[in-house]
């Protein structure tokens, strides 16, 4: 039996805030005499418990705060859980703030080789890569500007370009998907795909549903910290949490979600109905009003490839 490339076992994560920070030593001292000493614990995470096998994309949904970018910085090693373990087999590759790891003062061509070199790659392994990591970011004509001359967009295409070209075997993304423009995007997305059907093992957090429909079959909620459900029926979960994200009843059983799913169901059909008849409507505007045959042909076209479904009303209502 093969072994999970990631386990997090009843993982919680603890920050501590207070008083301790502003204080010099002078003043902590007083105040552990005095007992004015004030720590707060917060529980980012509590009992987050998932296995991936390699091969696996796990989706991690919730709203701000959920506490998904300090799950994935446990699963990196970058926090240890205050309880609970998390196992990973396999070289991480992990995207949470794409700027970290960078020397704002350094070239591009230096500071991929400098990412590499973090990421444990050797100098002869990175020659082999380059051109093709810095073709992918679309940087060729910026090879020798300095890190800070660089927009956003940029160091999070070399960053992107970098972690999926150096092999990995777990690569993690934290809202990495969504940045650069549409064709930047669409890119990543495809070479996400290409990445998964070799055999990596990968953690996508993402505000964009779309997107976690499209590359993940496994998902894991959580809100405020605590898990709402982990699944293998990322569709299912998805349709649950949309609904969610409308009506905000957060469900607290497997019988809340699927009430939540069968209502995205309802929903969505109502919404494909409406659109379908906007789309007749409009189709047969085109059919009655048509300046010359050549431009309703070509409208036909694109609505047979696109919406037969709206055509085939349309045709209906006609005959």
């Amino acid at each position: 039996m093969s072994k999970s490339a990631i386990e997090c076992n009843d993982v919680s994560i603890r920050y501590k805030t207070g008083n301790i920070k502003s204080a010099g030593l002078k003043d902590f001292v007083i105040k552990r005499m005095t007992g004015k000493i004030k720590v707060k614990e917060f529980w980012a995470d509590k009992h987050i418990t998932f296995s991936l096998e390699k091969g696996d994309m796990l989706g991690i949904v919730g709203t701000n705060g959920a506490g998904k970018s300090t799950l994935l910085k446990a699963v990196t090693g970058i926090l240890a859980p205050a309880s609970g373990t998390v196992k990973t087999r396999g070289n991480i590759a992990a995207l949470l703030e794409l700027s970290s790891g960078f020397d704002m003062d350094l070239t591009v061509r230096e500071n991929a080789y400098l990412r590499g070199a973090m990421l444990g790659y050797t100098r002869e392994f990175m020659d082999q890569k380059y051109d093709e990591i810095i073709e992918f970011a679309e940087l060729e004509k910026f090879q020798d500007y300095t890190f800070n001359q660089l927009s956003s967009g940029m160091k999070s295409r070399l960053a992107f370009s970098i972690a999926c070209l150096i092999n990995p075997e777990i690569i993690i993304l934290d809202e990495v998907l969504s940045v650069g423009d549409g064709a930047f995007r669409k890119k990543s997305a495809e070479k996400m795909k290409e990445i998964l059907n070799g055999g990596i093992t990968g953690i996508l957090v993402s505000h964009s549903i779309s997107q976690v429909r499209d590359l993940c079959n496994k998902i894991l909620w959580i809100d405020h910290g605590n898990q709402i459900i982990f699944s293998d029926d990322a569709e299912y979960v998805c349709n649950a949490y949309e609904e969610f994200l409308a009506t905000k009843k957060l469900p607290h059983n497997e019988e809340e979600i699927k009430a939540l799913a069968d209502a995205f169901e309802v929903r969505h059909a109502k919404s494909m109905r409406e659109e379908t008849k906007k789309e007749t409507e409009r189709i047969l505007k085109i059919l009655q009003e048509g300046e010359t045959e050549p431009a309703v042909e070509a409208a036909l076209a694109v609505l047979r490839q696109n919406r037969p479904e709206a055509l085939k009303a349309a045709y209906r209502k006609m005959i």
